[in-house]
């Protein structure tokens, strides 16, 4: 099995580096915010933390490919990072400290491109998660200092939490209705959004989550973190991985359940 400790200890530099740039924007009364093409919005934040990023990876790992929200596609070969500066910028752009810098190394395999390495780190909430292939999933201030992550041992949806983003999306897809009967069947939901519930399936405070729409840069760094903590990472189709455009994730004892209930056909008018 190949061995990712090096590119681990990369990707927790790049998101100290991120870190430190993120914090020092956040709450700023000049923080300037556009509106990209698809109207969602973009700081100069996020900007300076993938340019950041990109500028250290082209010197420690010249070799690879980069994809990144703000600034697309570099490079070719069968190495790809894949980098969310901010993920949750609706949140950063409001003082809201639910963000996250999102690092992870992709390779190259008989399935496609998967994510080997991964990084999700929060530094207005204090925490930092990390996983990579073969080696477990961690939460804690450093590589030195951390707690191995497990999912829940939760068998039945009636024991079950449940997180979520919102309901317009779900809406959209025709998908409202499985997704409220599923809320029903479950003993707790809330609605954390972004990488934060996917890190708490992985932590096992939370049963399962889904979302109905996602881009790779989303859902890279999560998935191979809830997968090191033992829990099941598919799209809404069963395709394991973060290649199908939305996700589920759960501690995989109420990953049938979950898929089930989210592609139920809608009954109602």
């Amino acid at each position: 099995m190949a061995d990712y400790h090096d590119d681990l200890r990369l990707a927790h530099v790049l998101a100290d580096a991120a870190d430190a740039a993120t914090m020092d924007r956040f709450q700023a009364l000049d923080l300037r915010v556009e509106t990209k093409p698809d109207m969602t919005p973009v700081s100069e934040a996020d900007k300076a933390a993938e340019e950041l990023i990109r500028g250290q990876l082209q010197r420690a790992r010249p070799r690879d490919a980069i994809l990144g929200e703000e600034y697309g596609v570099e490079g070719s070969g069968p190495r790809r990072w894949v980098i969310d500066p901010i993920d949750g910028t609706k949140n950063y752009v409001r003082g809201v400290p639910v963000w996250a810098t999102l690092i992870a190394l992709m390779e190259a395999g008989e399935t496609g491109f998967q994510p080997v390495v991964g990084v999700v780190s929060a530094p207005a909430l204090g925490r930092r998660w990390w996983a990579a292939k073969g080696l477990g999933a961690y939460t804690g201030r450093s590589l030195s200092s951390a707690t191995r992550l497990g999912v829940s041992k939760v068998a039945s949806l009636s024991d079950a939490s449940f997180a979520y983003s919102s309901l317009s999306g779900w809406e959209e897809q025709g998908r409202l209705d499985g997704f409220l009967d599923l809320t029903r069947a479950c003993w707790r939901t809330r609605a954390y959004g972004d990488f934060w519930p996917y890190m708490m399936v992985a932590e096992g405070s939370v049963d399962i989550c889904a979302e109905p729409e996602l881009s790779l840069w989303d859902m890279a760094a999560v998935a191979i973190v809830v997968q090191e903590a033992g829990g099941t990472y598919t799209g809404l189709d069963g395709r394991h991985g973060p290649h199908s455009g939305n996700a589920a994730a759960s501690n995989g004892l109420l990953h049938g359940e979950l898929l089930s209930y989210l592609n139920q056909e809608s009954t109602r008018g």
